[in-house]
C-alpha cells in the first residue's frame, strides 16, 4: 500500500484509493504510468495491474515494483480485465487508469479532499489534459457539472482517466459489461446514472491522456463498431426511460447537435472560457 498521512473515511490498514490498470504490451509506457501512481502522496493507494499475456518487456518492468500487485494471464479484453481488479480493490475510491495514461502530481490528494467536502458522490470526475508520445500537451479537456442529457445524446464526455467510483458501487455488482469493447465506459456511466448514482465534477485537472500511434490506429479501427454500441446504449436508456419513439437517427442527430451547444455553454460557465 502506498506511503501517506491516514485521511478522512480511511480505516487503518486499508487504501483510501484503488488504482486498476490493464495492461497488453505497452511496456513502453507503463513505467510512467506506475509512477505517477507512486508519486501519489498525503493519501493511502494500492494499485493493480491485471495483465493480458503480455509479450514484450511489460512484466520484467512490473517486477521491478514490490508494491504493486498483478497477474499476468489471458483475459476477455479490456473490460474484463479492469473488472478483474475492481472485484480485487479495496480502496474506497476506485479508478482505472490506462497503461498509456498517468495521474497528475497530488491528483489522489485533491480527489480525497473533494470527497470529504461532498459526501454525497458517488462518482467523482475531473478532467485530463490530451498529451502527445512526449508527454506534450495537446489540449485541455476541461468539462462542465454532470448533464445526463449531454452524456446521452451527445457522448461520453465522462473521461476515465480522470474518474473515480466509491467501491460501494462495485460490491453491489455493477462492473462493467464485457461484451462492449469500444463503448463501455459510456455505457458503465448510463447504466450507473440510471440506477440513481450521483456524478459530481471536480473541476481540476488530474490526469494525462496519451495519444501515440497505437490508440489512433485501434480508434480508426473500432469506430464502426464505437457507432453502433452507442447507438445501442443510447436506444436501450430512451426505452428504459419510457422515450424509446426517440430512437431514431435523424431524432437523435438533431437532439445531439442542439446539445453540443449546450455543453459549450456549462463549460463556458464552469471555466469562463470557451473550450
Amino acid at each position: 500500500m502506498g506511503n501517506g498521512a491516514v485521511s478522512v473515511g480511511e480505516r487503518p490498514g486499508v487504501p483510501l484509493f484503488t488504482v486498476v490498470t490493464p495492461s497488453y504490451n505497452q511496456g513502453r509506457y507503463i513505467r510512467d504510468c506506475i509512477e505517477s501512481v507512486l508519486q501519489q502522496k498525503e493519501v493511502t493507494w494500492e494499485h493493480i495491474v491485471i495483465d493480458g499475456g503480455s509479450t514484450d518487456d511489460t512484466i520484467e518492468i512490473l517486477k521491478q515494483y514490490p508494491h504493486l500487485q498483478w497477474i499476468s494471464e489471458p483475459d476477455r479484453g479490456m473490460s474484463d480485465a479492469i473488472n478483474k481488479g475492481f472485484l480485487r480493490a479495496k480502496g474506497r475510491w476506485v479508478m482505472w487508469l490506462n497503461t498509456d495514461d498517468y495521474l497528475l502530481p497530488g491528483a489522489l490528494k485533491k480527489v480525497a479532499d473533494f470527497a470529504e467536502a461532498h459526501p454525497e458522490a458517488d462518482v467523482i470526475y475531473g478532467y485530463s489534459y490530451f498529451v502527445d508520445e512526449s508527454k506534450r500537451i495537446l489540449r485541455e479537456k476541461c468539462e462542465h457539472k454532470f448533464d445526463f442529457l449531454s452524456l446521452l445524446f451527445v457522448g461520453c464526455y465522462i473521461q476515465s482517466t480522470a474518474t473515480f467510483i466509491k467501491r460501494d458501487i462495485i460490491q453491489a455488482g455493477h462492473l462493467l459489461d464485457v461484451e462492449y469493447r469500444a463503448a463501455m465506459d459510456y455505457e458503465y456511466y448510463v447504466r450507473l446514472t440510471l440506477k440513481g448514482y450521483k456524478f459530481i465534477y471536480l473541476p481540476e485537472p488530474l490526469a494525462c491522456f496519451r495519444w501515440h500511434g497505437d490508440n489512433l490506429s485501434l480508434r480508426q479501427r473500432s469506430v464502426g463498431r464505437s457507432i453502433a454500441e452507442v447507438f445501442e446504449i443510447r436506444k436501450s436508456a430512451l426505452k428504459r426511460l419510457g422515450f424509446g419513439w426517440l430512437a431514431k437517427p435523424p431524432i437523435m442527430e438533431c437532439l445531439r447537435q442542439l446539445l453540443r451547444l449546450r455543453r459549450s455553454i456549462l463549460r463556458f460557465i464552469e471555466h469562463r472560457k470557451f473550450l
